[in-house]
């Protein structure tokens, strides 16, 4: 196994926490990182999928008591709610008997569903990690040009070559549209969200307007919010929202939506290889939500990301806001000679960041004018790590 690096965090997590839910997309490699967790504290692993296993828990409570003293990992946990309910008085009695953390490991697909079934049930008693798709700082062995191609979906990833990992990929999105997604609300046609996803694509990281793609895929504006918000639960999807603040000027509020894999962004537009991505215009907007996502994965906890513009053209792609309230303003350019832009900088004298750097995909790092920095993605995403372990 690629060890994770969410792996050392999810252990500490366990020793602290009676319950933790690891929720990420599907194929994103949770149940591979469960079973490397299982093997090292010698857990009990059930997969709700499977019929073997929910058969194992057709009396929950009797069958959960005999195993208070290790720990359980429950597998596509959204698959049986009423389990929420259960844990807490099977926590409180492991409490009781002195075994107080390390009781559960809960993995699951949709983050909202589980944020609202555990809200009541495990309020207090649960602690809730995100694993995304491999990112620039875990050791894929590959080059960071073939994580944008195919992202970072394990079995893409690590494809023998860029055409069967594209096949994996329209494979996984057919799955998606298929078979999960109606699992998660209301019946969707599959051709319809096909449609809608392609148009996302092509819009990787325009400010969402429902109005206007409402019109486009030819359903009501509330539709569109419903297909927006199934998305982001499932962790395919990401709102980048607007900083907001009084400085007397025109602002942008809509927020800016992503695609959060790449390679599912290239997926559905049909781009094969390297060559056809550089030659496609989705390109720059494509190498922004990657880096977006590779920093985002490496923050702090408690971090907040918003993006940044003005109707007079000051603009910052991503501003994040650290624990304690540092301030870091970050330009994304795809070009090995970056500069910042005017906007940048008339972005930077009203928000005053105390940091700001230009992301851009040089092997380098170097100065460039008013105190801003030229930096790689994996550089900037291992300082934002190492700001989270001080």
């Amino acid at each position: 196994m690629i060890e994770r690096a969410l792996f050392p965090e999810l252990l500490a997590a366990l020793s602290e926490a009676p319950a933790v839910c690891l929720v990420g997309p599907r194929q994103a490699g949770k149940t591979t990182l469960a079973l490397a967790v299982a093997e090292r504290l010698g857990a009990l692993y059930l997969d709700l999928e499977s019929d073997v296993d929910r058969a194992k828990l057709a009396e929950p409570v009797a069958y959960l008591e005999r195993h208070l003293d290790r720990l359980v990992i429950l597998d596509e946990v959204h698959r049986t709610p009423e389990l929420f309910s259960l844990l807490r008085g099977l926590i409180d009695r492991a409490r009781r008997e002195g075994r107080g953390t390390g009781r559960y490991l809960l993995l699951g697909s949709a983050a909202l569903n589980l944020l609202r079934q555990s809200s009541e049930s495990l309020a207090g008693r649960i602690r809730f990690l995100e694993l995304s798709p491999f990112h620039l700082r875990e050791p894929t062995g590959q080059p960071w040009e073939t994580l944008w191609l195919r992202g970072g979906f394990p079995d893409s990833l690590l494809a023998a070559d860029d055409a069967q990992s594209l096949r994996w990929r329209r494979d996984f999105l057919r799955t998606y549209l298929e078979r999960d997604i109606p699992q998660f609300g209301r019946r969707i046609a599959a051709e319809t969200l096909r449609r809608f996803w392609t148009m996302l694509a092509h819009r990787q990281g325009a400010p969402l307007n429902l109005a206007e793609l409402a019109r486009n895929v030819g359903v009501d504006a509330r539709t569109v919010a419903h297909y927006v918000d199934l998305l982001v639960d499932l962790l395919l999807a990401r709102r980048l929202a607007p900083w907001q603040a009084n400085v007397g000027k025109r602002l942008v509020k809509a927020p800016r939506l992503f695609l959060r894999d790449s390679g599912l962004v290239h997926a559905l537009l049909g781009i094969q290889d390297m060559d056809s991505l550089l030659a496609h215009p989705v390109v720059g907007a494509s190498w922004e939500g990657f880096v977006i996502e590779n920093l985002l994965a490496s923050v702090p906890e408690g971090t907040s990301a918003f993006y940044w513009r003005t109707s007079g053209g000051a603009e910052v792609d991503v501003l994040l806001e650290l624990p304690g309230g540092e301030r870091w303003a970050i330009e994304i350019k795809r070009s090995l000679t970056p500069s910042p832009s005017r906007g940048f900088h008339e972005a930077c004298s009203d928000l005053a960041p105390q940091q700001r750097f230009v992301v851009y995909p040089g092997a380098e790092r170097f100065p460039l004018k008013t105190g801003t920095e030229a930096v790689p993605p994996l550089a900037l995403a291992t300082e934002l790590a190492a700001k989270g372990r001080r």
